[in-house]
């Protein structure tokens, strides 16, 4: 055993042992994110339109085709109410997904962390990289879906650039809270518990399709728990150059779902690894 894998100090491992479960510093994490990058910048242009396809068709298709029985919400065509709907939504898919099949496929098949944990980097450090990148690829979805919206006249600009940080911090969250999820799968099958348990009902309950206002009280209670919910209450007053109500709130909620989601997943990564 190496003096970098156990620097003791009274007996007690450094912050220096790979399997740490926090990062050794601020930005050994800038490694993991750069391999990554390397990597997917050889299949770019599939991977956006794979990310693309999907939220392009609900806002094309049911923004042009529903919105002709809808008419208009809160104010504004459907379409313009449904555009930052996706992009929030986007970002929740896109960060959730990488994490998942991505992030298990270099955890747990390619065994990619094991070699990474070879050079001075921690388990925490991979971990947050792998966080940080999964937000970055939701970033370009969400991003591209707001171009695409302001281009069309969907979303007001220059008000719709504020949507960037809360783009970014909608990744983050959802990138960690998937994270747990990739912690605890034995298998990809797994992931469809949380598809379909989770962010299958969260996107239909958090205001994407329809305002939260016309749901149950009861439901309208629990949407107040969702992240994607308080992704949406920012995105969309942004969108349409509207004053956003309570945002230090809904940004707090994210940023406590991105740092919690972290620590836990770090914590349960660290126990799956040193099995």
């Amino acid at each position: 055993m190496d003096a970098r894998t156990y620097e003791t100090h009274g007996g007690t491992p450094s912050a220096q042992e790979p399997f740490a479960a926090f990062p050794a510093n601020a930005v050994n994490w800038i490694a993991v994110w750069r391999r990554n990058y390397l990597v997917w910048k050889k299949l770019a242009l599939a991977s956006m339109f794979g990310n693309l396809a999907d939220p392009m068709i609900y806002l094309f298709g049911l923004g042009l085709g529903l919105g002709l029985m809808v008419g208009h919400v809160d104010g504004v065509s459907y379409i313009a109410f449904l555009a930052a709907g996706t992009v929030a939504s986007s970002v929740m898919m896109s960060a959730s997904f990488e994490s998942m099949y991505s992030g298990f496929s270099r955890m747990h098949v390619q065994r990619t962390w094991e070699a990474i944990m070879h050079t001075p980097l921690t388990l925490g450090d991979i971990v947050l990289g792998e966080v940080i990148w999964a937000a970055s690829k939701s970033m370009l979805s969400g991003a591209a879906i707001m171009l695409v919206a302001g281009v069309l006249g969907y979303a007001g600009f220059p008000s719709m650039l504020l949507g960037l940080p809360v783009i970014v911090l909608a990744g983050l969250a959802f990138a960690s809270i998937a994270m747990i999820v990739t912690a605890l799968a034995p298998s990809y099958d797994f992931f469809m518990f949380y598809q379909t348990l989770v962010l299958t009902p969260m996107l239909l309950l958090s205001g994407v399709f329809f305002p939260t206002s016309q749901l149950p009280a009861a439901a309208q209670a629990a949407t107040g728990a969702l992240p994607l919910a308080h992704a949406v209450e920012l995105m969309r007053p942004v969108m349409l150059g509207r004053p956003v109500a309570h945002a230090l709130w809904h940004a707090g909620v994210l940023a406590a779902y991105a740092v919690g989601g972290f620590v836990v997943a770090a914590i349960l990564f660290r126990r799956r690894m040193m099995k």
